[in-house]
Protein backbone atom coordinates (compact mmCIF):
# COMPACT_ATOMS: atom_id res chain seq x y z
CA UNK A 1 0.00 0.00 0.00
CA UNK A 2 1.60 3.27 -1.12
CA UNK A 3 2.61 5.64 1.76
CA UNK A 4 0.03 8.57 1.58
CA UNK A 5 1.94 12.18 2.65
CA UNK A 6 1.45 13.95 6.11
CA UNK A 7 -0.13 16.79 3.84
CA UNK A 8 -2.71 14.28 2.04
CA UNK A 9 -3.71 12.89 5.23
CA UNK A 10 -4.32 16.37 6.99
CA UNK A 11 -6.62 17.27 3.63
CA UNK A 12 -8.76 14.20 3.93
CA UNK A 13 -9.21 14.81 7.83
CA UNK A 14 -10.04 18.44 7.36
CA UNK A 15 -12.02 18.79 4.83
CA UNK A 16 -13.67 22.54 3.75
CA UNK A 17 -16.58 22.11 4.98
CA UNK A 18 -14.84 20.16 8.85
CA UNK A 19 -12.99 23.72 8.73
CA UNK A 20 -16.27 25.87 8.20
CA UNK A 21 -17.82 23.88 10.80
CA UNK A 22 -14.53 24.20 13.28
CA UNK A 23 -14.81 28.19 12.24
CA UNK A 24 -18.40 28.51 13.15
CA UNK A 25 -17.19 26.66 16.99
CA UNK A 26 -14.57 29.04 17.55
CA UNK A 27 -17.04 31.94 16.51
CA UNK A 28 -19.58 30.60 19.05
CA UNK A 29 -17.24 30.40 21.68
CA UNK A 30 -16.36 33.51 21.53
CA UNK A 31 -19.74 34.96 21.26
CA UNK A 32 -20.34 32.77 24.32
CA UNK A 33 -17.77 34.90 26.57
CA UNK A 34 -18.61 38.16 25.24
CA UNK A 35 -22.64 37.57 25.74
CA UNK A 36 -22.02 36.27 29.38
CA UNK A 37 -19.27 38.26 30.49
CA UNK A 38 -20.82 41.69 28.82
CA UNK A 39 -23.84 41.02 30.27
CA UNK A 40 -22.76 40.32 33.66
CA UNK A 41 -20.11 42.14 34.58
CA UNK A 42 -20.91 45.42 35.92
CA UNK A 43 -24.49 44.97 37.34
CA UNK A 44 -25.97 48.46 37.73
CA UNK A 45 -29.59 49.13 38.48
CA UNK A 46 -31.71 51.09 35.97
CA UNK A 47 -35.41 52.43 36.13
CA UNK A 48 -36.58 49.71 38.81
CA UNK A 49 -40.18 50.28 39.18
CA UNK A 50 -40.14 51.45 42.77
CA UNK A 51 -43.17 52.55 45.00
CA UNK A 52 -43.10 55.29 47.83
CA UNK A 53 -45.85 55.93 50.02
CA UNK A 54 -45.85 58.76 52.30
CA UNK A 55 -48.28 61.73 52.70
CA UNK A 56 -48.38 64.03 49.80
CA UNK A 57 -45.78 66.52 51.04
CA UNK A 58 -43.22 64.10 51.87
CA UNK A 59 -44.21 62.02 48.94
CA UNK A 60 -43.21 64.68 46.47
CA UNK A 61 -39.95 65.37 48.22
CA UNK A 62 -38.71 62.02 48.09
CA UNK A 63 -40.14 61.15 44.47
CA UNK A 64 -37.94 64.21 43.20
CA UNK A 65 -34.73 62.97 45.22
CA UNK A 66 -35.47 59.47 43.75
CA UNK A 67 -35.83 60.81 40.20
CA UNK A 68 -32.59 62.82 40.31
CA UNK A 69 -30.48 59.57 41.42
CA UNK A 70 -27.21 59.91 39.29
CA UNK A 71 -27.89 57.12 36.27
CA UNK A 72 -31.37 56.94 37.39
CA UNK A 73 -31.83 53.72 39.23
CA UNK A 74 -35.14 54.12 40.11
CA UNK A 75 -38.63 54.62 38.21
CA UNK A 76 -40.31 55.97 41.75
CA UNK A 77 -43.89 56.48 41.35
CA UNK A 78 -46.45 57.58 44.37
CA UNK A 79 -48.32 54.74 45.94
CA UNK A 80 -51.46 55.37 48.58
CA UNK A 81 -50.45 53.24 51.16
CA UNK A 82 -48.57 50.26 52.30
CA UNK A 83 -51.73 47.32 51.33
CA UNK A 84 -51.11 49.13 47.45
CA UNK A 85 -47.05 48.68 47.60
CA UNK A 86 -47.83 45.28 48.59
CA UNK A 87 -50.03 44.46 46.03
CA UNK A 88 -48.35 45.45 43.28
CA UNK A 89 -45.24 43.54 44.60
CA UNK A 90 -47.30 40.69 44.36
CA UNK A 91 -47.95 41.60 40.56
CA UNK A 92 -44.82 42.48 39.84
CA UNK A 93 -45.57 45.88 38.85
CA UNK A 94 -42.61 47.03 40.96
CA UNK A 95 -39.61 45.75 42.75
CA UNK A 96 -39.51 47.68 46.01
CA UNK A 97 -41.45 49.89 47.48
CA UNK A 98 -40.26 52.83 50.86
CA UNK A 99 -42.98 52.99 53.34
CA UNK A 100 -41.92 56.92 54.49
CA UNK A 101 -43.31 57.19 58.94
CA UNK A 102 -43.14 61.14 59.17
CA UNK A 103 -43.47 61.18 62.51
CA UNK A 104 -39.90 59.16 63.09
CA UNK A 105 -36.58 58.59 61.55
CA UNK A 106 -36.92 55.08 60.39
CA UNK A 107 -38.70 54.45 57.38
CA UNK A 108 -39.62 50.86 55.65
CA UNK A 109 -38.61 49.30 52.96
CA UNK A 110 -40.47 46.19 51.28
CA UNK A 111 -38.32 43.90 48.59
CA UNK A 112 -39.23 40.62 47.21
CA UNK A 113 -36.38 38.23 47.05
CA UNK A 114 -38.55 35.30 45.34
CA UNK A 115 -37.91 37.73 42.21
CA UNK A 116 -33.85 37.59 42.59
CA UNK A 117 -32.14 38.23 45.78
CA UNK A 118 -29.35 40.48 44.11
CA UNK A 119 -31.97 43.34 42.66
CA UNK A 120 -33.47 43.07 46.64
CA UNK A 121 -30.02 43.53 48.15
CA UNK A 122 -28.67 46.04 45.65
CA UNK A 123 -32.43 48.08 46.74
CA UNK A 124 -31.42 47.80 49.89
CA UNK A 125 -27.63 48.81 49.59
CA UNK A 126 -29.05 51.93 47.57
CA UNK A 127 -31.93 53.13 49.84
CA UNK A 128 -29.66 52.36 52.97
CA UNK A 129 -26.99 54.74 51.84
CA UNK A 130 -30.02 57.41 50.73
CA UNK A 131 -31.74 57.42 54.45
CA UNK A 132 -28.17 57.78 55.71
CA UNK A 133 -27.46 60.82 53.88
CA UNK A 134 -31.01 62.19 55.45
CA UNK A 135 -30.49 60.81 59.14
CA UNK A 136 -32.81 58.26 58.65
CA UNK A 137 -32.84 54.72 58.72
CA UNK A 138 -34.53 51.44 57.08
CA UNK A 139 -36.06 48.44 58.19
CA UNK A 140 -36.37 45.91 55.58
CA UNK A 141 -39.09 43.29 55.04
CA UNK A 142 -38.93 40.40 52.75
CA UNK A 143 -42.71 40.54 51.50
CA UNK A 144 -41.85 37.49 49.26
CA UNK A 145 -38.83 35.97 50.34
CA UNK A 146 -37.01 33.48 48.24
CA UNK A 147 -37.65 29.79 49.72
CA UNK A 148 -35.11 28.47 52.35
CA UNK A 149 -33.39 25.54 49.67
CA UNK A 150 -33.29 28.39 47.21
CA UNK A 151 -31.92 31.20 48.94
CA UNK A 152 -30.45 33.43 45.95
CA UNK A 153 -33.50 32.66 43.43
CA UNK A 154 -31.71 31.12 41.11
CA UNK A 155 -33.34 27.31 40.86
CA UNK A 156 -35.80 29.09 38.56
CA UNK A 157 -33.57 30.02 35.88
CA UNK A 158 -31.39 26.75 36.48
CA UNK A 159 -34.79 24.65 35.86
CA UNK A 160 -35.48 26.78 32.51
CA UNK A 161 -32.38 26.12 31.21
CA UNK A 162 -32.68 22.42 31.42
CA UNK A 163 -35.65 22.20 30.11
CA UNK A 164 -33.91 24.69 27.09
CA UNK A 165 -31.42 21.85 27.19
CA UNK A 166 -33.73 19.07 26.30
CA UNK A 167 -35.68 20.91 23.73
CA UNK A 168 -32.67 21.46 21.34
CA UNK A 169 -30.84 18.80 22.43
CA UNK A 170 -33.59 16.22 21.63
CA UNK A 171 -34.86 18.08 18.22
CA UNK A 172 -31.74 17.81 16.95
CA UNK A 173 -31.05 13.93 17.65
CA UNK A 174 -34.38 13.40 16.11
CA UNK A 175 -33.18 15.87 12.69
CA UNK A 176 -29.31 14.61 12.86
CA UNK A 177 -28.68 11.36 14.80
CA UNK A 178 -26.87 8.50 12.85
CA UNK A 179 -29.32 6.65 9.97
CA UNK A 180 -32.41 10.28 10.26
CA UNK A 181 -33.33 10.90 6.72
CA UNK A 182 -34.33 14.29 5.38
CA UNK A 183 -37.29 15.48 6.42
CA UNK A 184 -40.76 15.54 4.37
CA UNK A 185 -43.65 16.42 5.44
CA UNK A 186 -44.55 13.01 7.64
CA UNK A 187 -41.39 12.76 9.03
CA UNK A 188 -41.67 17.01 10.47
CA UNK A 189 -45.05 16.07 11.33
CA UNK A 190 -43.72 12.66 13.29
CA UNK A 191 -40.78 14.70 14.84
CA UNK A 192 -43.33 17.32 15.82
CA UNK A 193 -45.15 14.67 17.32
CA UNK A 194 -42.49 12.54 19.64
CA UNK A 195 -41.30 16.57 20.41
CA UNK A 196 -44.34 16.84 22.14
CA UNK A 197 -43.71 13.30 24.05
CA UNK A 198 -40.23 14.10 25.06
CA UNK A 199 -42.12 18.04 26.24
CA UNK A 200 -44.27 16.30 28.48
CA UNK A 201 -41.84 13.79 29.88
CA UNK A 202 -39.31 16.59 30.53
CA UNK A 203 -41.75 18.96 31.44
CA UNK A 204 -42.61 16.65 34.63
CA UNK A 205 -39.68 15.52 35.62
CA UNK A 206 -38.07 18.98 35.58
CA UNK A 207 -41.29 19.85 37.84
CA UNK A 208 -41.06 17.26 40.15
CA UNK A 209 -37.34 17.39 40.77
CA UNK A 210 -37.42 21.35 41.10
CA UNK A 211 -40.71 20.72 43.36
CA UNK A 212 -41.64 17.73 45.81
CA UNK A 213 -38.03 15.68 45.03
CA UNK A 214 -36.02 18.83 46.35
CA UNK A 215 -38.32 21.47 47.58
CA UNK A 216 -36.36 24.05 45.65
CA UNK A 217 -39.19 25.72 44.31
CA UNK A 218 -42.82 26.30 45.52
CA UNK A 219 -45.56 26.92 43.96
CA UNK A 220 -48.16 24.52 41.63
CA UNK A 221 -46.45 21.13 40.23
CA UNK A 222 -49.36 20.75 37.74
CA UNK A 223 -48.36 24.25 36.59
CA UNK A 224 -44.56 24.60 36.84
CA UNK A 225 -45.55 21.07 34.71
CA UNK A 226 -47.42 22.75 31.83
CA UNK A 227 -44.80 25.49 31.73
CA UNK A 228 -41.47 23.33 31.38
CA UNK A 229 -43.83 21.15 28.73
CA UNK A 230 -44.36 24.47 26.94
CA UNK A 231 -40.76 25.85 27.26
CA UNK A 232 -39.13 22.11 25.45
CA UNK A 233 -41.65 22.24 22.86
CA UNK A 234 -40.90 26.00 21.80
CA UNK A 235 -37.40 25.36 22.17
CA UNK A 236 -37.17 21.92 20.13
CA UNK A 237 -40.34 23.23 17.45
CA UNK A 238 -37.32 26.02 16.50
CA UNK A 239 -34.67 23.71 16.49
CA UNK A 240 -36.38 21.44 14.30
CA UNK A 241 -37.06 24.67 11.81
CA UNK A 242 -33.85 26.26 11.81
CA UNK A 243 -32.40 22.74 10.87
CA UNK A 244 -34.93 22.09 8.28
CA UNK A 245 -34.22 25.62 6.38
CA UNK A 246 -30.43 25.78 6.98
CA UNK A 247 -29.31 22.04 8.09
CA UNK A 248 -26.73 21.58 10.42
CA UNK A 249 -26.23 25.05 10.91
CA UNK A 250 -29.67 25.88 11.77
CA UNK A 251 -28.44 24.26 14.98
CA UNK A 252 -25.64 26.23 16.13
CA UNK A 253 -28.14 29.18 15.43
CA UNK A 254 -30.34 27.76 18.25
CA UNK A 255 -27.47 27.84 20.09
CA UNK A 256 -27.03 31.83 19.35
CA UNK A 257 -30.42 32.14 20.32
CA UNK A 258 -30.84 30.54 23.08
CA UNK A 259 -27.55 29.86 25.08
CA UNK A 260 -25.37 33.01 23.73
CA UNK A 261 -28.36 35.14 23.61
CA UNK A 262 -30.94 33.70 25.67
CA UNK A 263 -29.18 32.86 28.71
CA UNK A 264 -27.16 36.36 29.82
CA UNK A 265 -30.58 38.14 29.40
CA UNK A 266 -33.08 35.75 31.11
CA UNK A 267 -32.90 37.54 34.46
CA UNK A 268 -31.51 34.73 36.14
CA UNK A 269 -28.13 35.56 37.34
CA UNK A 270 -29.37 38.95 36.81
CA UNK A 271 -32.81 39.87 37.23
CA UNK A 272 -33.97 42.16 34.25
CA UNK A 273 -33.83 45.95 35.95
CA UNK A 274 -30.10 45.14 36.56
CA UNK A 275 -28.93 44.44 33.09
CA UNK A 276 -27.42 46.79 30.11
CA UNK A 277 -30.09 47.87 27.98
CA UNK A 278 -29.38 45.32 25.08
CA UNK A 279 -30.04 42.14 27.30
CA UNK A 280 -32.83 43.89 29.08
CA UNK A 281 -34.63 44.50 25.64
CA UNK A 282 -34.19 41.18 24.02
CA UNK A 283 -34.53 38.73 27.64
CA UNK A 284 -38.45 38.69 27.47
CA UNK A 285 -38.58 37.73 23.83
CA UNK A 286 -36.34 34.78 24.20
CA UNK A 287 -37.34 31.49 25.98
CA UNK A 288 -34.71 31.36 28.94
CA UNK A 289 -36.34 34.83 29.85
CA UNK A 290 -39.98 34.27 29.03
CA UNK A 291 -39.71 30.76 30.90
CA UNK A 292 -37.44 32.53 33.94
CA UNK A 293 -40.02 35.43 34.10
CA UNK A 294 -42.68 32.72 34.27
CA UNK A 295 -41.54 30.03 36.71
CA UNK A 296 -40.58 32.50 39.19
CA UNK A 297 -44.62 34.27 38.79
CA UNK A 298 -45.76 30.68 39.38
CA UNK A 299 -42.92 29.95 42.23
CA UNK A 300 -43.83 33.16 44.40
CA UNK A 301 -46.32 35.72 42.89
CA UNK A 302 -49.23 33.74 42.51
CA UNK A 303 -49.11 33.36 38.55
CA UNK A 304 -49.01 36.58 38.20
CA UNK A 305 -48.13 38.78 35.33
CA UNK A 306 -47.60 35.49 33.34
CA UNK A 307 -49.48 36.46 29.56
CA UNK A 308 -47.14 38.31 27.91
CA UNK A 309 -44.31 35.45 28.64
CA UNK A 310 -46.35 32.60 27.67
CA UNK A 311 -47.64 34.43 24.19
CA UNK A 312 -44.17 34.75 23.70
CA UNK A 313 -43.39 30.94 24.30
CA UNK A 314 -46.38 30.36 22.39
CA UNK A 315 -45.08 31.97 19.59
CA UNK A 316 -42.05 29.84 19.61
CA UNK A 317 -43.95 26.97 19.67
CA UNK A 318 -46.28 27.59 16.89
CA UNK A 319 -43.98 29.55 14.45
CA UNK A 320 -41.19 26.73 14.97
CA UNK A 321 -44.14 23.86 14.39
CA UNK A 322 -45.42 25.48 10.88
CA UNK A 323 -41.90 26.35 9.57
CA UNK A 324 -40.98 22.73 10.04
CA UNK A 325 -43.93 21.51 8.23
CA UNK A 326 -43.25 24.49 5.71
CA UNK A 327 -39.28 23.15 5.42
CA UNK A 328 -40.31 20.02 4.53
CA UNK A 329 -42.82 20.60 2.02
CA UNK A 330 -40.95 22.87 0.20
CA UNK A 331 -37.86 19.68 0.40
CA UNK A 332 -40.64 17.63 -0.79
CA UNK A 333 -41.71 19.54 -3.55
CA UNK A 334 -37.64 20.53 -4.61
CA UNK A 335 -36.82 16.57 -4.64
CA UNK A 336 -39.87 16.33 -7.02
CA UNK A 337 -38.67 18.91 -9.59
CA UNK A 338 -37.24 16.97 -12.57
Amino acid sequence: MPHRSFRAEVRDAVTPRATLLIVGVVALQLLFIASYVGALHDPKPKDVPFGVVAPQAAAGQALTRLERLPGSPLDPRALPDEATARAQLTHRDIDAALIIDPRGSTDTLLVASGGGRVLSTTLTTLVTALEKSERRTIRTVDVIPSAPHDPNGLSSFYLVIGWCVGGYLGAAALAISAGAKPSNPSRAAIRLAVMALVALTGGLGGALIAGPALDALPGSTAALWGLGTLIIFAVGAATLALQGLFGTIGIGLVILLVVILGNPSAGGALPPPLLPPFWKAIGPALPPGAGTWSTRSIAYFDNNAMTTSLLVLAAWAVAGAAITMAAAAARKRANATP
